[in-house]
C-alpha cells in the first residue's frame, strides 16, 4: 500500500476539508490544487494549508481509495469553474476587444476577449481567458465543427 492510499479526506463541521496523513497528522482547511490541470489532471495534486504552504503532494489520484478519490474529485470540481466550449457561433469584427458568442457544456454565453494573447494553444487543447478572468476550455480542437475551427484559426 502506498502512502497516498492511506491518506484520508473529510469535511469538518465547519465545511473545511481535513487531510489526515498516513502518519496520523491532521491538517484542517486544506485546499487541493492541481499541478497540471490540463495535461495531467489526476496527477500531482498539492494540498496547501490556509497560508498557502504545501503540506502534502499526491502523485496520482489512482492511488486513493474510491471514497477518498470521489470526495477529492468533487471538491476540485467545486473550485474549478472552466466551461468547455462546444461551438463558436460568432466573434465580433474589428479591433480588440472582441465579443465572443459560444455554446459551452453549461449553455450559450457571450464574453469579451481583451486581447488575442489570452488564447493559449496547448495541443490539442485551447484555453481562452475572458476579460473577467473566466477560463474557457476547448478540450480538443479537432472536436469543433468546421465553422468554429475556421473562426478560431484566425486567433491561433
Amino acid at each position: 500500500m502506498t502512502a497516498s492510499a492511506s491518506m484520508q479526506l473529510e469535511y469538518d463541521p465547519f465545511g473545511k476539508l481535513v487531510l489526515t496523513l498516513p502518519t496520523g497528522e491532521r491538517h484542517a482547511g486544506v485546499w487541493p490544487i492541481r499541478g497540471f490541470p490540463f495535461s495531467a489532471p489526476s496527477q500531482w495534486i498539492s494540498f496547501c494549508d490556509e497560508h498557502g504552504k504545501e503540506v502534502f503532494c499526491l502523485t496520482d489520484m489512482a492511488e486513493l481509495s474510491p471514497p477518498t478519490r470521489t470526495l477529492l474529485e468533487a471538491d476540485l470540481a467545486r473550485r474549478e469553474f472552466i466551461p468547455v466550449i462546444r461551438r463558436i457561433h460568432s466573434v465580433s469584427a474589428g479591433a480588440e476587444p472582441t465579443e465572443w458568442h459560444v455554446t459551452t457544456d453549461r449553455g450559450d454565453t457571450q464574453f469579451m476577449l481583451t486581447t488575442e494573447d489570452h488564447i493559449r494553444r496547448m495541443d490539442p487543447a485551447v484555453l481562452i481567458s475572458d476579460s473577467h478572468g473566466v477560463r474557457y476550455l476547448i478540450a480538443d480542437l479537432a472536436t469543433l465543427d468546421p465553422a468554429s475551427r475556421r473562426i478560431l484559426r484566425r486567433y491561433l
